[in-house]
């Protein structure tokens, strides 16, 4: 009888334990995010940089109490992002450098996590910047630059942020990652297109050169593009497709073509949406599904508590300012989530 009741504990335990592994397996995903922080500043005058809009005696009256609230709110956006411990990679955009990084990182909602980060202070002259926030439990950093964006002879505004390059072994998979926040359209969508088309330039450049080595090398695109899906720098310079099967060996496929075309939206300017905020993947995530990251879904991460309900604004994101007033909110932007399975 003693045995038989030791038996029943032990088939009970065991079967308890698959039940939880199943699950665990069912669950399982690496997440890889964007966001672009709109104008996530440190309150401190950099002499160097035109950043006087943002320190307590500038026109946003940006205060310590405000940047803490500021902080805290883009960390509470982080928190609520699906995957095993959340992302394991989310690259931001607008941030103005490392003093901001290293408190998000540190915030109580996301401190277990044990955030780092890499970034380089680039010439934008309003001094934001692009980054890459990573969990080390997943992502190993092998090396970091930032590739210039050379604007010179496009006339107007010949400094743009640089791209950032970041590579490293994402959960077992070699993976090269693109952090872009592209030229904005500051003088008309005409006007500014090809500044957008050198940066996007930039990134295929690098990226051909790393598939010259490897035409199933893992890549990431990921940014602010201030560009739409189907605009010219995505699909003829980058020449990402919108469909799996039609993205060959060496290409790039773009999850948010179909979705923008369903009417997926990341930034609303007067009542248009535009889907500026993608992650772009190569054709090793697509192809390679031997227990090695493949891609499942992408989706705009929009919870209830970044969606503005102001009459007039429903359903926008809930920006940090109206005009120069701190409305206690986040970001102009949804950020976006690209799911791998493993």
């Amino acid at each position: 009888m003693a045995l038989q009741k030791v038996y029943l504990l032990l088939v009970l335990s065991f079967s308890l334990s698959c039940t939880g592994c199943a699950q665990k397996t069912d669950d399982r995903a690496i997440t890889v995010a964007f966001y672009n922080c709109e104008n996530f500043f440190d309150t401190v005058h950099n002499p160097a940089k035109e950043d006087e809009e943002f320190t307590p005696e500038g026109k946003y009256h940006y205060t310590q109490r405000i940047y803490e609230q500021k902080v805290h709110n883009i960390a509470t956006v982080i928190q609520s992002m699906d995957g095993i411990d959340g992302p394991a990679l989310i690259g931001l955009a607008e941030v103005e450098n490392n003093t901001v990084l290293n408190d998000l990182s540190h915030q109580p909602e996301i401190a277990r996590r044990n955030y780092k980060y890499e970034w380089f202070d680039g010439p934008d002259p309003r001094g934001i910047n692009v980054a890459l926030l990573y969990n080390p439990k997943y992502f190993l950093v092998l090396k970091a630059e930032p590739l210039h964006v050379d604007l010179s002879g496009t006339g107007g505004k010949s400094i743009t942020r640089d791209v950032l390059h970041v590579y490293g072994i994402l959960n077992g998979d070699t993976v090269h990652v693109f952090v872009n926040h592209w030229p904005s359209r500051i003088g008309g969508e005409d006007e500014s297109s090809p500044k957008r088309a050198i940066a996007a330039k930039v990134d295929k450049d690098a990226i051909d050169a790393v598939m010259k080595k490897n035409p199933d090398a893992k890549v990431i695109v990921m940014g602010d593009l201030n560009d739409n899906p189907t605009d010219n720098s995505i699909i003829n310079v980058l020449g990402a497709k919108g469909e799996t099967n039609e993205v060959q060996r060496s290409g790039l496929y773009d999850p948010w073509i179909n979705i923008y075309k369903k009417g997926g939206g990341t930034e609303e300017y007067k009542h248009s949406w535009n889907l500026f905020d993608q992650v772009i993947i190569s054709y090793g995530f697509l192809k390679n599904k031997n227990h090695k990251l493949h891609y499942e879904k992408a989706e705009i991460f929009k919870p209830d508590l970044i969606i503005d309900h102001y009459k007039g604004h429903e359903g926008e994101p809930h920006r940090s300012f109206v005009g120069t007033h701190w409305i206690n909110g986040y970001s102009d932007h949804f950020p976006v989530i690209l799911y791998l399975g493993m």
